[in-house]
């Protein structure tokens, strides 16, 4: 980007933050036993099947615990399983739970609510997005395609303390992967009398250490703790209000008043004035993310044209991208894969080496390969969630775009879930996206684009993609990382996304909080903290 260019799209970045919420309402006075979460946007739902936002699966965690629980460092630990143990040859897994627990009814915590659960995830009536998370579970993909009933999955509970899961091929990363509120369980009897409202606010009976008492739309949701948690007595918060603030300029001033505990992230490019004014209260750590522009192959103009993908790939100058708009610790994303997944080695585009001429040049001859030029110009609309960071993010790669092809691009920022929504139903061919890692290994970020899969956005289908994951799995663990590496490679040729940076995630925390720790998984739960 020449210096015109850039001195033009700083302006043009300033002023759409000038119109931004600089200072937050009169601070309310903070209850010795409530902590104050910012949360992002409004959850899509507390139901642990049918939850996609991370603000939701954030409550998840919280209100249910699966067989597997995160330590502090982000690795597996006991969960409602006090242990488990796998057979000689990787293929069956054997979870004890753990006598104390309880749902917040009362009722005994038993195997078999597991069983309902995964058979209900898997199950295509539920229609969740995360179907294939078990993935590696016998029958799980035939019954997610319609090919086996749900009881044909390979999970069993011989008594109400032992559950039993059968694998297809060996899965190191399976007990990990469990941490995933996807996979949690639901409390079976409120299901079956409230239907769809099972996960209601004030309905939902949970596992948890908290319960979910309140909802106002737009504002919060407010959990209670449970007192027949299995480990309540380390419990030591009363209250969590998980407040919805989009915009993170609106949660920092929130948080300055005095009205949030901790944030959901920081603004961009305020993080060295953040660390002056509150050191020791801003916590910033790796985080397992990526953030892309997604392109729908199955619409135009991306369908078919492997030419115009690349050349738009080629076109995002991220260096410059995480420097001077971001600013905060992001990586440039040159592949989809972020650092720090553990046992693998990220892969990155085939000219991620080459000179910053030599890109534009290959970007430019792509673009007129595709059939566009000065005169016939592409013409695109980007849509994205309606927060100041990805309003920067779009100013200046569209701008880059036009800089260095020609690209003319309609700017569209909307809700959430209507975005969401519009994607779901093929009406969006280029959209922001992101994506965090479900548990720490990369195959959590190269599933997400296997053919079929719920959450595969850009609906990339390749045979040879596929056919890279599947014998990744069946091999050796020795032989495993080389061949992730190579369906990653595939992936990256065929771009049926846009890499644009990998995140860090990056809280500010009130002093009175006590515990707070940061890790890749970007989890911390309300029950290991306190308040002075």
């Amino acid at each position: 980007m020449n210096r015109r260019g850039a001195v033009a799209l700083l302006l043009a970045l300033g002023a759409a933050c000038a119109v931004l919420p600089g200072c937050g309402q009169p601070a309310a006075p903070a209850a010795a036993s409530e902590l104050r979460r910012g949360n992002g946007s409004e959850p899509d739902s507390l139901d642990p099947q049918l939850a996609r936002t991370e603000s939701a699966l954030t409550i998840l965690r919280d209100t249910y615990e699966g067989l597997v629980s995160l330590a502090p460092d982000g690795n597996p630990a006991p969960g409602a399983a006090e242990s488990w143990s796998m057979s000689d040859d990787g293929r069956r897994y054997t979870f004890r739970l753990r006598p104390a627990a309880r749902w917040s009814n009362g009722d005994p915590v038993v195997a078999a609510d597991f069983v309902f659960a995964w058979r209900r995830l898997v199950d295509p009536a539920t229609a969740s997005q995360y179907a294939l998370m078990l993935e590696p579970v016998v029958n799980a993909v035939a019954i997610a395609n319609g090919r086996a009933a749900p009881a044909a999955l390979g999970v069993t509970a011989p008594d109400d303390a032992t559950l039993i899961v059968e694998l297809e091929q060996p899965a190191a990363w399976f007990p990990a992967l469990l941490s995933h509120p996807s996979t949690f369980p639901v409390h079976r009897p409120t299901l079956a009398a409230r239907g769809t409202d099972f996960s209601r606010a004030g309905v939902a009976v949970t596992n948890g250490a908290y319960v979910p008492a309140a909802w106002q739309i737009g504002a919060y949701i407010v959990a209670r703790r449970n007192p027949l948690y299995r480990d309540a007595a380390r419990v030591a918060i009363a209250t969590v209000r998980y407040v919805h603030v989009a915009d993170p300029l609106a949660e920092l001033a929130r948080f300055r008043a005095g009205e949030l505990d901790v944030t959901w992230t920081t603004p961009p490019g305020q993080l060295a004035r953040l660390q002056q004014e509150w050191p020791g209260q801003l916590y910033v750590t790796p985080q397992l993310g990526v953030h892309y522009y997604g392109l729908a192959l199955d619409q135009p103009p991306f369908a078919g044209a492997p030419a115009l993908r690349r050349a738009l790939a080629l076109a995002v100058d991220r260096e410059w991208l995480v420097a001077q708009v971001l600013g905060d610790g992001e990586q440039p994303a040159f592949g989809w894969v972020p650092p720090g997944v553990a046992d693998y080695a990220p892969q990155a585009f085939d000219w991620v080496d080459w000179p910053r001429a030599r890109q534009l040049a290959e970007a430019r001859e792509l673009y007129a390969a595709a059939g566009y030029d000065a005169e016939h110009p592409l013409a695109l609309e980007l849509r994205y969630g309606r927060n100041p960071v990805q309003e920067r993010v779009a100013l200046a790669v569209t701008a880059m775009w036009q800089e260095a092809l020609g690209v003319r691009t309609a700017l569209r920022a909307e809700d959430f879930r209507v975005l969401r929504q519009a994607i779901d139903v093929r009406q969006v061919p280029l959209f922001r996206g992101s994506w965090l890692g479900d548990y720490n290994d990369a195959y959590s970020f190269l599933q997400v684009l296997r053919g079929g899969f719920g959450i595969n956005l850009p609906r990339y289908a390749s045979p040879e993609y596929d056919a890279a994951l599947a014998a990744a799995n069946a091999a050796p663990a020795g032989e495993r990382p080389e061949l992730l590496a190579a369906a990653e490679r595939r992936l990256l040729a065929d771009v049926p996304l846009i890499p644009l940076y990998f995140t860090t995630a990056k809280h500010l925390v009130a002093a009175r909080v006590q515990g707070w720790y940061g890790n890749v998984m970007n989890v911390t739960y309300s029950r290991d903290l306190a308040l002075r």
